[in-house]
């Protein structure tokens, strides 16, 4: 079985789209997933499945939830082998003294292109530095995610690709989840 880490985007912000999480882990299984787990309440799922295409996997997922809750937001997945591949690309990892809560990956439903990651990369960020390889957009916030300087539409626009962010030690804590869930097998 393949372990999936999803992400939601869109969920639970202030009163938009509300999901409570065990509403979501009876959706997953019912899907026959298996293992399901919920993280905070921002839409992290980590789950088995006999489905070993991530596009199908996702498509079956935003299908049940919209079914479930009335909305429909998109759904990101990366097997555990693609989440330790974004990890090890991130390029700040050498550097120390950052603070793991403003770095920021951003994971893409797809690789957006060279032109459209160029594109992305000509957005001014002022304090913020931002970096782009294939399906990952890596932002470190120096000064914090609250009030940023880097327009981030302007990145989405530039992209052109449904993406869902989350902070590191969220990358890290779904990564041990994952691999909890892999060692099980």
């Amino acid at each position: 079985m393949t372990v999936f880490i999803a992400l939601l985007r869109g969920v639970n912000l202030a009163s938009h789209n509300r999901m409570k999480m065990d509403r979501l882990r009876a959706v997953c299984e019912s899907l026959a997933l298996r293992d399901v787990q919920t993280y905070v309440q921002s839409g992290n799922i980590v789950f088995r499945s006999k489905e070993s295409d991530p596009r199908k996997m996702a498509a079956k997922l935003e299908k049940a939830i919209e079914a479930e809750f009335g909305f429909r937001p998109p759904v990101i997945l990366r097997t555990t082998a693609e989440w330790k591949q974004a990890i090890a690309r991130n390029p700040f990892a050498k550097r120390t003294g950052l603070n793991p809560a403003s770095l920021l990956v951003h994971f893409l439903a797809q690789d957006p292109g060279h032109e459209a990651r160029e594109k992305a990369r000509c957005v001014p960020a002022e304090e913020e530095e931002l970096h782009v390889f294939d399906n990952e957009l890596y932002i470190y916030f120096p000064n914090g995610m609250a009030r940023p300087k880097l327009k981030f539409a302007a990145v989405e626009r530039a992209l052109n690709v449904t993406g869902s962010g989350r902070n590191w030690n969220s990358v890290l804590k779904l990564l041990e989840m994952a691999e909890r869930l892999e060692a099980d097998e």
